[in-house]
């Protein structure tokens, strides 16, 4: 499914004039991950075959991390980024954050974004627990988390998306006891 809302979300930027930059993240080439030339690093068809304005390379999970994304955004004029691709818990809110710290406005696309599970000696999460915390605490201050549904309605005229703040998020789950 969040295959399918990343690429509704592509289309609709388009249609809406919004700037759309693919962001792939590569690796070293023994990497078992993102591993420059391999598979596993190249962009999707939804994504690679849908028109856009530019693609990034980035090799931490910040997609301003040692690359001109930052520079792009300013050159081009942009004041929000839209979060739409993988992972939820990692590059997306490694973004996200940068992006709020330079200053930009963030939206979520909570169903075109995704986690993968993981287990450790910390402990078992699924990737449906991991995707859901991290949308919450996102929502709470970075991000204003929507779905593409939503977002959609946002462009053709709809009411702003929400956005929220640390303390009613907190006073609100206080509430619940």
């Amino acid at each position: 499914m969040s295959l399918a809302n990343i690429g509704r979300a592509i289309d609709a930027a388009n249609r809406h004039n919004v700037p759309v930059v693919l962001i792939q993240n590569i690796a070293p080439e023994t990497s078992p991950l993102f591993a420059r030339g391999s598979v596993g690093a190249a962009l999707h068809d939804v994504v690679s075959s849908r028109p856009h304005a530019q693609v990034i390379e980035k090799a931490l999970p910040s997609a301003f991390a040692g690359t001109g994304l930052g520079d792009w955004l300013k050159a081009h004029e942009i004041d929000t980024l839209v979060i739409a691709g993988y992972m939820t818990h990692n590059c997306d809110d490694s973004t996200v954050k940068h992006a709020v710290h330079a200053g930009m406005s963030v939206e979520f696309l909570v169903d075109a974004t995704g986690s993968v599970p993981y287990e450790n000696r910390a402990g078992h999460a699924s990737a449906e627990e991991i995707h859901r915390v991290f949308t919450v605490v996102m929502q709470s201050r970075f991000a204003a988390v929507l779905s593409t549904d939503e977002w959609i309605d946002v462009l053709e005229g709809g009411a702003a998306p929400v956005r929220d703040n640390i303390y009613a998020s907190n006073q609100r789950a206080r509430a619940r006891g």
